[in-house]
């Protein structure tokens, strides 16, 4: 059974279901709302994890993941799930070394208990984690020499090209597709697959303003150059990346009460909140469709 085969019989949800949402914050603007629910195409690999893990699941060939993450990275998780899953070994490098002498947090427990094989670096190294002789050192450590390399966040040329099926899903059902980005894989993927009169609105959710030349660097492995219509706002990250904020938590549960959705803080609820905000300033045109990626849950 070859990697793809070994994939498809998870029978993963796809084309993900299409919402629509009748929310008066956007109605009086005379904008349609529509929900992209990536978040059902899995229980375990959801949303943009699986259509970024899933080739480079394939191109491992059976062979020990490594990949990167913080203390409480979705990356990580799903990384985990997916080896559990298909009987492959992963490991986790860690940023903090200091986290190893700490009890793990709910996020690294389950990456634990799902087998994963977690190796903690100071913040120093793991900023440098990309350098060639970097890397080499942290797989030396690791005892993972040998290991196939996934990337933080799972961003490489070959996730940029999973995600663009989520472009192709969405092609002639919205005008404006917006989702949260973190590392801007899924952004740079999903604006490919789109048609020339769409476009993409990307929420990053972490601070720096440093996401517009990563999305442009992944469309040149993946495709050579530029592709698609899209733009960031910069705006919504509440402070950075796993923080919130009262106010983000009243706007999400306010959400969930409204529309029946669980709303996940870290990603989901800043996308949606920059949305309602960007309906109310009028940045959004009467008449128009919106989808929002739901590229997570709770």
């Amino acid at each position: 059974m070859t990697g793809s085969d070994v994939l498809a019989s998870l029978h993963p949800r796809l084309p993900s279901p299409l919402q629509e949402v009748r929310d008066a914050r956007f109605t009086r603007h005379g904008i349609r709302l529509l929900l992209k629910r990536d978040d059902l195409i899995h229980p375990e690999l959801i949303g943009n994890k699986w259509r970024k893990l899933a080739p480079n699941l394939d191109a491992a060939a059976g062979r020990r993941i490594v990949t990167f993450g913080g203390a409480y990275s979705n990356h990580l998780r799903a990384t985990a799930a997916a080896g559990r899953i298909l009987g492959l070994p992963t490991t986790g490098v860690v940023r903090g070394q200091e986290l190893a002498d700490r009890p793990l947090n709910p996020s690294l427990a389950r990456c634990a208990a799902d087998g994963m094989r977690l190796h903690f670096v100071d913040r120093s190294t793991y900023r440098h984690k990309t350098d060639p002789e970097t890397l080499a050192a942290i797989l030396r450590a690791a005892g993972a020499e040998d290991a196939y390399v996934v990337p933080e966040g799972g961003s490489n040329a070959e996730a940029v090209r999973g995600c663009m099926s989520l472009g192709t899903e969405l092609r002639g059902h919205a005008d404006v597709v917006a989702l949260a980005c973190g590392t801007g894989g899924t952004l740079a993927g999903l604006t490919a697959g789109l048609a020339p009169t769409q476009r993409t609105l990307g929420i990053p959710v972490l601070k720096g303003g440093f996401l517009t030349a990563d999305i442009q660097a992944l469309q040149k492995q993946a495709f050579g150059g530029h592709r698609g219509a899209w733009s960031l706002d910069d705006r919504f990250h509440f402070g950075g990346y796993a923080r919130t904020t009262p106010e983000l938590d009243t706007f999400a549960e306010d959400f969930e009460q409204r529309h029946g959705l669980p709303v996940e803080r870290l990603y989901v609820a800043k996308l949606l909140y920059g949305l309602v905000a960007l309906a109310e300033e009028g940045s959004l045109a009467p008449g128009s469709t919106l989808a929002a990626v739901i590229t997570g849950r709770p």
